[in-house]
């Protein structure tokens, strides 16, 4: 873990030395952009006063900050209130432990799989993605892919009151966090129908844990109806507000028909390329064969990214907790690795470079909200 965990540190930390380099030369500060940019400026004022501000765009489109998640904030305002850092800095120490904390989940789930040396390279890929950058930043996914890969290991090694534990943190995280939940209730009912279809008895832990994984998410989502008047749609009232739904992919369509016919700038058809090849890692993804638990959770993150509607240049940043997509890409660079070591290298390398770049490009240069 040791190794997995210093080769990620290696690759945030260049990726970040990229980033200031290119931010300084274009006259911006790197620690301001990283803590404070885009959903960041949002979560660093739910931590520092609460919930309650709203923001009237025009007829039909009000931002509120009750469409983000209290955990994420709830960490920064301890965090705050124990050292001397402000909000910026908080955030970003958070985010940092988090990726950490997820690297290491990560790391377990592939030792667990398939060995160490995939478990390593599982990690590194996860750390050179082209939109990997967001991990560095004030921003909830690391956060939430921690609670994520330790809820599904916990899954893995038969730990039901962990594994609900987590998966009901996670639900706190993120609105995709509910994937999480989803991916532990679906083994927990394959695990209780084979266990009664064998005549066996289904243990406290099991229906505790399962019981547990969806506490989070439907918590907060209640809470927020409540406030709003209608209990069981006034969150998703809030998400249509930032013109976020799930319309079973028809937004997405037609922004990919505006890309192909017209062209746009380049994060774009970044985007376009990057959820193409996630669609296509989860079919060879599928075909080893992959955990139950591992197999519903990306599934549901992959459901959602097609399927949402909004920001489109957002969807990247969504399958950040889909790491188990990365499996079949880790198992082939171990293979090349032992075959072809400068192979090997090259394709790392070009990944490397791919993320450092394209990192530095969308915080510093694209202007885009991610």
């Amino acid at each position: 873990m040791a190794v997995a965990l210093g080769l990620f540190a290696a690759a945030r930390l260049t990726g970040l030395a990229v980033l200031a380099a290119t931010a300084w030369a274009t006259g911006h500060h790197p620690l301001t952009l990283l803590g404070r940019s885009w959903d960041s400026r949002w979560y660093l004022g739910i931590a520092a006063h609460g919930y309650g501000h709203t923001l009237h765009i025009r007829p039909g489109v009000v931002y509120s900050d009750l469409a983000f998640f209290p955990l994420y904030p709830a960490l920064v305002r301890a965090v705050t209130a124990v050292s001397p850092l402000g909000g910026g800095a908080a955030g970003l120490l958070v985010s940092w432990t988090a990726a950490a904390v997820a690297a290491c989940g990560i790391y377990a789930i592939g030792v667990r799989l398939h060995g160490r040396a995939v478990g390593t390279a599982l990690v590194l890929l996860w750390a050179l993605l082209p939109h990997s950058v967001v991990l560095s930043m004030a921003y909830t996914e690391p956060v939430l892919t921690a609670f994520a890969a330790w809820s599904l290991y916990a899954v893995l090694t038969g730990r039901w009151l962990w594994a609900g534990t987590l998966a009901a943190l996670a639900g706190l995280a993120r609105p995709n966090g509910f994937a999480v939940a989803v991916a532990v209730l679906a083994t927990a009912a394959y695990e209780i129908f084979r266990t009664l279809r064998r005549g066996g008895k289904v243990t406290h832990s099991l229906w505790t844990g399962a019981a547990l994984a969806p506490l989070g998410w439907s918590a907060y989502v209640v809470w927020v109806g409540h406030r709003k008047g209608d209990l069981l749609g006034g969150y998703f009232a809030v998400q249509r507000g930032w013109g976020s739904s799930f319309d079973f992919g028809h937004g997405s369509l037609r922004f990919t028909r505006h890309l192909i016919l017209q062209g746009d700038r380049l994060v774009f058809p970044m985007t376009l390329l990057i959820v193409a090849a996630a669609v296509l890692l989860y079919a060879l993804f599928l075909l080893d064969r992959p955990p139950l638990p591992l197999a519903v959770h990306t599934a549901v993150l992959l459901l959602i990214t097609l399927g949402g509607s909004g920001f489109f240049e957002s969807k990247p940043r969504f399958l950040l907790p889909a790491f188990p997509l990365l499996l079949p890409l880790a198992r082939a660079l171990v293979r090349t690795a032992r075959a072809r070591p400068w192979h090997a290298v090259v394709v790392t390398g070009a990944l490397a470079g791919l993320s450092f770049a394209y990192g530095a490009y969308l915080v510093v240069l694209a202007d885009t909200p991610l």
